[in-house]
């Protein structure tokens, strides 16, 4: 499976809303498994949109022949876009689907990892973070990605707000000296993003 990932700073926010909103064409695209996104809590104005294909060559196929006329909705509504793309390396607790209904909240980490250290990254991220995040309360799946260049996605949805937080406050510390994550990873960036439902496709 491949998962896109967009952010970008919104400047019309209406605009984009209605905008996002026009994204239900996907529904009838070949290899199209599903989209959803939100605000993030930490800055209002950014946006973070995740969508899932079963394969790059039907993204591929997507890009070249639809994508224009479902992005022109939203055309001048948002500025700086990043978008990057990984593939799903593996499950965060078992049988990822890309639903958004019964998530609140989405927990997105990118991970630039030390190239001599990236199989030990990818190994801690099985052995330790895994299971940790599979036990926690609240949290309701998850996935692991990869893309070029030693970048990790690490994507988990969780239902509510405080049960995030709580493992954050109880856990992660703990859970970085034991997984040397430190020695692993170059640059670490993230988010916490509150789901709008009205996004999901």
């Amino acid at each position: 499976m491949l998962v896109k990932w967009i952010r970008c700073t919104v400047v019309d926010r209406r605009g984009f809303e209605r905008g996002q909103r026009k994204w239900a064409g996907l529904l009838g695209e070949p290899g199209f498994r599903g989209q959803g996104g939100g605000w993030s809590r930490g800055r209002p104005d950014v946006a973070h949109i995740f969508s899932f294909w079963e394969s790059r060559a039907f993204y591929d196929s997507f890009m070249a022949r639809s994508h224009d006329r479902l992005a022109a909705a939203q055309s001048g509504t948002f500025k700086d876009a990043q978008v990057r793309l990984f593939d799903h390396r593996f499950d965060v607790k078992t049988g990822f689907e890309p639903r958004f209904t019964d998530a609140d909240l989405l927990r997105v980490a990118l991970c630039r990892v030390h190239e001599e250290r990236a199989e030990h990254f990818v190994l801690m991220q099985e052995k330790v973070w895994n299971p940790a995040m599979a036990g926690s309360p609240g949290m309701i799946r998850g996935l692991f990605g990869e893309a070029p260049g030693h970048e990790f996605l690490v994507l988990s949805m969780w239902r509510a707000a405080a049960e995030h937080g709580k493992y954050r406050t109880e856990r992660v510390e703990r859970l970085a000296l034991r997984a040397q994550t430190e020695a692993d990873v170059a640059a670490l960036a993230g988010d916490i993003v509150e789901m709008d439902t009205t996004w999901t496709v």
